[in-house]
């Protein structure tokens, strides 16, 4: 080979080799001492905007930490992020100092791990912050609470708050989850409104927030605070064309007055809200020793429900639902009872709400409907064949289609569902669920009643009512007592008289109770049936055995009778509704 032919040969080489650096999918830089950049690829000239792609980031970390690696002499290996206008890259680049030719040269090679990155930072987010609010996690604010407690050694003082908003189930079921997500975010903004550097809020749960106060001088530093936060609260949210009311109750412990730990500091301001909850809500209370008294009554209570449905240890009374104008029994009421550890009845106003709580109502229902089953025979023959049978079904329950679909089963499977009135309270219907559009019509296809129970004390509204589905609509007892002297809820019972009775709706009078509030009806109302004291207690299963059988006269005395007997265990209040 002549020299010209090696020359050619050599130019086509490095031609070549020139092409394939230029077109490596990794970024590649090289550059002298003093930072001028010697060769630059493709790939390098698009990561670091040269070529006019892209926004020309900020250079000068990236000169500086080559400036650093040729004076070291040694490789380098760092994240680097590049920000240009609103963009971010970021490349993991290695930095290796050589010397060729007798020149200091530095060798640059770079990934673009923008994309890895961002998933990272997702995922981190998602471990330590809400994704909805944006707020820290749980873990975040226990962690640091457990650097403040490692820092402190019982020398400095901190709070943590428990805040729940109240009544929040309501408003998701009402407005919707969109709405209730939304209130969530416009919540979060007022309560870490004026927190200090040093403070933390973070949402724990669903509608549960803990607020870390560091440090604080007093007691009084800290109520006042709170105060002014709750305060804050009472104005309106207006979200999605409404306006929304939100209150929010408080629970707050001290270190190190009310523990040495995260764990129990927050469970003891848990605990001080639960108070507030029980005192009727919207306010704040610092935890005491007597609170946690009460909680391990409750704790205690819980179990021993828990403890009773798998003893299944519950029991049915059942309630007339009574013809004012011939005494005939039209129907009945079965009303969940608990015996307890010792053989004593327990009113449903011990343990309802914390079955609720708890998930347990679902199977306590079942367990009502076992037990009307079982006594189908005694029932028949006390308050005649044809008397519909009623079981109420919570609002929560009403709005779950699986717990529905289950239970329309069950009632299938007694062989008589058409005996079977479902009552549920009228929140159930309003609120955006498919109560009506895809529960209710599995129930009317089995011959199932639906009835509007406790009418007047929730979502109540004339026109809501109108675009109710029911059979059968309940006033509640508020309405019937003293009903004789009381013109305004007069004027209300002849309303929703007057509109039950358009709608195709019979109409039953709750809780009542004296000859004057029956006098009334019978003269001055439409109202043929009520349910109440007056005609009859609550019977129970052992009752009917001892009862039967039962003549029709008997069952007319049932329903005729007024009460006479002891109504021990049973409060004017609450002691004989579920």
């Amino acid at each position: 080979m002549n020299d010209n032919e090696y020359s050619g040969a050599t130019e086509a080489e490095l031609s070549f080799l020139k092409e394939i650096v230029r077109m490596l999918p990794a970024g590649l830089t090289v550059q002298d001492a003093h930072g001028e950049l010697l060769l630059v690829n493709d790939a390098a000239a698009a990561q670091l905007g040269i070529d006019g792609s892209r926004p020309s980031p900020d250079l000068a970390p990236r000169r500086e930490a080559c400036r650093r690696a040729l004076r070291a002499g040694q490789a380098v290996v760092m994240e680097e992020a590049l920000h240009g206008g609103a963009a971010r890259q970021v490349l993991l680049t290695t930095h290796r100092p050589v010397r060729l030719a007798g020149r200091e040269l530095l060798i640059s090679a770079s990934s673009d791990i923008t994309e890895q990155k961002n998933f990272e930072d997702q995922l981190f987010r998602s471990a330590y912050f809400d994704e909805l609010t944006g707020l820290p996690s749980r873990r975040v604010i226990e962690h640091r609470a457990a650097s403040l407690l490692a820092e402190n050694s019982g020398s400095g003082r901190f709070a943590l708050a428990f805040l729940d908003v109240d009544n929040f189930k309501h408003i998701n079921d009402y407005y919707g989850h969109a709405v209730g997500d939304a209130l969530l975010v416009e919540l979060s903004k007022r309560l870490g409104r004026d927190l200090r550097d040093s403070d933390m809020l973070s949402r724990i749960s669903g509608d549960e927030f803990l607020l870390l106060l560091s440090p604080i001088q007093s007691v009084e530093e800290v109520a006042e605070f709170i105060q002014s936060t709750l305060e804050r609260l009472t104005a309106p949210f207006f979200i999605d064309n409404s306006e929304i009311f939100a209150s929010t109750s408080v629970g707050v412990s001290l270190y190190p007055d009310h523990g040495g730990s995260f764990e129990a500091l927050r469970q003891n301001a848990d605990i001080a809200m639960y108070r507030v909850k029980n005192d009727g809500k919207g306010s704040a209370a610092f935890f005491d020793s007597s609170m946690e008294r009460e909680a391990l009554a409750r704790m205690k209570i819980e179990q021993s429900l828990r403890l009773a449905i798998l003893e299944k240890r519950f029991c049915c009374a059942f309630q007339s639902k009574v013809d004012i104008r011939t005494q005939a029994v039209k129907g009945i009421e079965a009303l969940v009872r608990l015996r307890d550890d010792e053989g004593v009845i327990q009113a449903p106003g011990s343990f309802i709400d914390l079955a609720g709580e708890l998930g347990l109502i679902d199977e306590l229902t079942h367990l009502v409907l076992a037990e009307i089953v079982r006594s189908i025979d005694a029932i028949n023959a006390t308050f005649g064949a044809e008397a519909t049978i009623s079981i109420n079904v919570a609002a929560k329950q009403a709005g779950n289609p699986e717990f529905m679909r289950s239970f329309a089963r069950a009632l299938e499977e007694t062989g008589f569902p058409q005996r079977f009135m479902i009552e549920v309270t009228e929140d159930a219907f309003v609120a955006k669920n498919h109560f009506q559009a895809e529960i209710l019509p599995m129930f009317r296809k089995l011959g199932v009643g639906i009835s509007i129970d406790d009418f007047g004390t929730g979502y109540s509204s004339l026109s809501a009512l109108a675009d109710i589905t029911a059979d059968e609509i309940k006033i509640d007892r508020s309405f019937i007592t003293d009903i004789h002297k009381r013109p305004r809820s007069q004027g209300i019972l002849r309303a929703i008289e007057s509109l039950s009775e358009a709608l195709g709706m019979t109409v039953i009078a709750e809780g009542l109770e004296s000859f004057e509030e029956l006098a009334y009806l019978q003269a001055a109302t439409k109202i043929r049936y009520a349910q109440g004291y007056y005609f009859s207690r609550p019977i129970f299963l052992e009752e009917l055995k001892l009862a039967t059988p039962f003549s029709s006269e008997a069952r007319t005395n049932v329903a005729s009778r007024p009460h006479q007997q002891n109504r021990q265990g049973y409060s004017r209040a609450s002691g004989y509704r579920r």
